[in-house]
């Protein structure tokens, strides 16, 4: 098996398990609800310097996708759903290459390149949310939520 291989069928595994483990994390929440606004600590670089850091907003963005407004999550951090569609088609695809044993070959390839567009999403957002915040004082986040 090359090393190109290990590395796909590694991530494959790891990404089935964080898929396993986000579900019983779900059924959890959905059994003993807990108000998750609660137990998060405020981001440091937002209450000290008053910008927003290159994450934030990104488990507001995991909230909004769970209720299904990915447009909402888009504005929150565009990283969540370009990972959650990206990474959910490279579960689907490799799953459906490897139960077919290799005759389907539609399995999503790892490339180099994919982790460059996310730092890339991850620049322009910090820029992006910044710039209004402080040129224009648009505060995007403000009132959006996790419930």
């Amino acid at each position: 098996m090359r090393q190109r291989e290990k590395e796909e069928t590694a991530l494959f595994y790891i990404g089935w398990s964080i898929v396993f483990l986000v579900g019983i994390l779900g059924l959890l929440y959905q059994l003993f609800p807990l108000p998750i606004s609660k137990l998060l600590l405020p981001c440091l670089v937002n209450s000290t310097l008053g910008i927003y850091c290159p994450g934030c907003g990104g488990t507001r963005a995991i909230a909004a996708l769970l209720r299904g407004d990915l447009a909402t999550s888009f504005v929150c951090h565009p990283l969540v759903p370009y990972a959650v569609v990206g990474g959910g088609w490279f579960l689907i695809s490799q799953s459906i290459e490897r139960i077919s044993k290799h005759r389907i070959k539609i399995g999503l390839k790892y490339r180099d390149l994919y982790i460059w567009m996310a730092l890339g999403i991850v620049i322009v957002n910090f820029i992006l949310k910044n710039l209004l915040l402080i040129v224009w004082n648009i505060d995007l986040l403000k009132h959006i939520t996790l419930s």
